[in-house]
């Protein structure tokens, strides 16, 4: 459609006639008449009811009113945001996220993003799965971080990865270079999330349908503190997934190690939003830049560490 019909059809629908919509637009009768016309035969549908008083929308007119208005409005919202960013506005994004995705990954996403867009600042909310499910769904946080196990009502997903539970360990670990059953985690201190998290549910899944037994070291709902505890201890190893450790493990020259069982590769990663929820430019850009850096990330993740 051209923006004149669009133009005088809003004129004709704001005014309720041709000839108010000719003294504001300072445009002749038949023009805006004749552009009407036309806008009615490239839809297909008559648009306004003619009376001898002036024209009234009809149910098509009024779809297409407001259709117009919402792209109208968005157009306006996201020219603002980039204008905003490149006078380099400060800019806050809100994000809620379970506590893996906390550890490692969101800070350097955030470091690098601020590095191209210093005026983006980030407040980030970190719950459990189901805190940060109500977050996103009620519309106080611009994006999720979650791993899921499955789909979630009220939300969109903007992507997904897949976040097998795997074991992480110190290069000079007993198990560190060669294949590893679940059995071999009997004699060795293990950092385990809480029963309540995701990846603990698949690992006492598979426990279950193995027939095996393990015991934590020690149990805890903070992964920094699960992974300290590795680092710290002999012989120790963490469960979780490569997007929690995704920088660290090759700062800290660690090992990780899959376990071939099916039910561990049963969670994703994913980035959320309200159903339906505007995004501003500044959390698309964001939203952009994240899913081609996990995409790059992961995919040199597993091929570096030979998974």
């Amino acid at each position: 459609m051209h923006s004149t019909e669009i133009r005088y059809f809003l004129a004709v629908a704001n005014t309720g006639s041709l000839s108010a919509a000719s003294k504001q637009l300072f445009v002749a009768v038949s023009a805006i008449s004749r552009q009407i016309q036309q806008l009615e035969a490239r839809i297909g549908a008559t648009l306004f009811e003619r009376h001898a008083r002036g024209m009234v929308l009809n149910d098509a007119g009024q779809i297409l009113e407001n259709h117009v208005r919402k792209s109208m409005m968005d157009m306006e919202f996201a020219i603002a945001e980039i204008q905003g960013l490149k006078a380099v506005r400060r800019t806050v994004i809100r994000i809620a996220c379970t506590d893996g995705p906390a550890f490692d990954l969101l800070p350097e996403m955030f470091a690098r993003f601020r590095a191209i867009n210093p005026g983006v600042m980030f407040y980030l909310n970190v719950g459990t799965a189901m805190q940060v499910s109500e977050n996103i769904r009620s519309g106080e946080y611009d994006l999720a971080l979650q791993f899921s196990l499955s789909p979630e009502r009220g939300v969109d997903v903007l992507a997904s990865y897949p976040a097998t539970v795997r074991m992480i360990m110190r290069p000079d670990h007993p198990l560190a270079y060669q294949n590893l059953k679940l059995s071999d985690l009997h004699a060795y201190p293990l950092a385990l999330n809480e029963p309540s998290s995701t990846i603990r549910q698949l690992l006492d899944l598979s426990c279950r349908m193995s027939g095996i037994f393990l015991e934590p070291a020690m149990s805890c709902n903070r992964f920094s503190t699960l992974y300290d505890f590795m680092l710290s201890t002999p012989g120790a190893i963490v469960a979780c997934s490569h997007f929690s450790v995704l920088f660290k493990a090759r700062r800290d020259g660690l090992v990780m190690k899959s376990i071939n069982i099916e039910q561990l590769s049963q969670r994703t990663l994913q980035l959320q939003t309200q159903a339906g929820k505007h995004r501003s430019a500044a959390l698309s850009q964001f939203i952009e830049f994240g899913c081609e850096l996990l995409n790059r990330e992961s995919a040199a993740f597993e091929r570096d560490f030979y998974l």
